[in-house]
């Protein structure tokens, strides 16, 4: 991806969050108020916008002013979205609780923001490129390293399931049965890792040991067959999928949020999808924030201090936003770590199916 292409996708999502919230809490613009009346509604003028359609009372109309507005309105470089980020970042329970409370004209709005990170993100892993290696010439020297710690762990694992089961066929204890299978999957796992490190991908992922099951199998590895075909394809399905249905992550997390606090009186669904969207943003910043320094290499340190703070962002959130103890965020960031895992599986497995079909 070009950096023409990058600059593209930032202006695309900037201009859709803006579109999102065209006047989001602003009531100011550079002073100058010439009309009488409202050039939009033709309204009388009282102050610098129009009360009935809230249109500024001057419209400019010189290529500098252009450039100016476009800062302005899309960036917002006069102050907002330099006063969300950092709450954001160090204090996205404030920043949260002070949005359901109506304190709301200082900030980026929950859904403009969300959607301006999306853009954003993606444009970002558009400009890295995919980190897997399609030509067969084999993956990247880090990922060799890591498959070859992993071959070796399945190889030891494939010797354990070999002796179990040369040990139950001796009679010396055990189901043979059961062995056997776990003999199959072992020997499996080392048969795929070896074609990985080889820059090869398995022509089979699933099989089935039941009539039941088989047909669930076939289908998967249909797909999976269609996928082997053309990875490039399906890896840009699977992009432009999560790209454009990225919203769902909202409707799919609210429902276990709301699981933190089944019986509060205090909170609604409203609080929760505004700490989920705000939540979210934050972490596919952090997420492309990541994605970059891994590619530069020689930030491990950074990148491992930034993985942990994920953690650590929710336990903040939770505190400040429904005012619970430290024992109350405590717990409650551990269940939700767990439940952002479940979260981000069944939206992986969505987009999987959308496009295997």
């Amino acid at each position: 991806m070009s950096g023409t292409d990058f600059i593209g996708d930032l202006a695309q999502g900037a201009l859709t969050a803006r579109a999102v919230e065209p006047a989001h809490g602003e009531g100011r613009d550079d002073g100058h108020t010439h009309e009488r009346a409202c050039l939009n509604c033709g309204t009388a003028l009282i102050g610098s916008h129009c009360h009935g359609c809230g249109q500024a009372a001057h419209i400019h109309k010189t290529l500098g002013a252009f450039f100016h507005d476009l800062l302005h309105g899309v960036f917002h470089f006069e102050g907002k979205i330099w006063r969300t980020l950092p709450m954001l970042a160090w204090r996205p329970g404030r920043l949260t609780r002070e949005y359901v409370d109506g304190r709301r004209a200082s900030y980026v709005s929950p859904i403009a923001l969300f959607l301006f990170v999306v853009f954003l993100t993606f444009a970002v892993f558009n400009l890295l490129g995919s980190p897997i290696n399609f030509n067969n010439q084999g993956p990247s020297n880090g990922i060799v390293d890591g498959l070859g710690d992993a071959e070796t762990e399945a190889k030891k694992n494939l010797a354990e399931a070999e002796q179990l089961l040369a040990d139950a066929k001796a009679g010396k204890g055990g189901d043979v049965a059961a062995l056997e299978k776990a003999r199959d999957g072992a020997r499996n796992a080392v048969t795929v890792i070896q074609s990985a490190k080889d820059g090869k991908l398995p022509v089979k992922i699933a099989s089935a040991d039941k009539q039941t099951e088989q047909s669930v199998a076939d289908a998967v590895n249909r797909a999976w067959s269609h996928a082997r075909e053309n990875p490039e394809l399906t890896v840009y399905k699977l992009q432009n999928s999560a790209y454009k249905y990225s919203w769902l992550l909202i409707p799919l997390s609210v429902p276990f949020l709301w699981l933190l606090f089944p019986f509060s009186r205090r909170f609604y669904l409203y609080d929760h999808v505004v700490f989920v969207t705000y939540s979210l943003s934050f972490m596919l910043l952090l997420l492309a924030t990541i994605s970059v320094l891994a590619v530069q290499g020689g930030a491990g340190f950074v990148v491992g201090a930034l993985i942990f703070y994920a953690p650590f962002h929710m336990y903040r959130q939770l505190r400040d936003a429904y005012g619970v103890s430290r024992f109350g965020a405590w717990w409650r960031t551990w269940f939700l770590s767990g439940f952002a895992f479940t979260v981000l599986t069944l939206f992986a497995t969505i987009m999987t199916l959308m496009v295997a079909v």
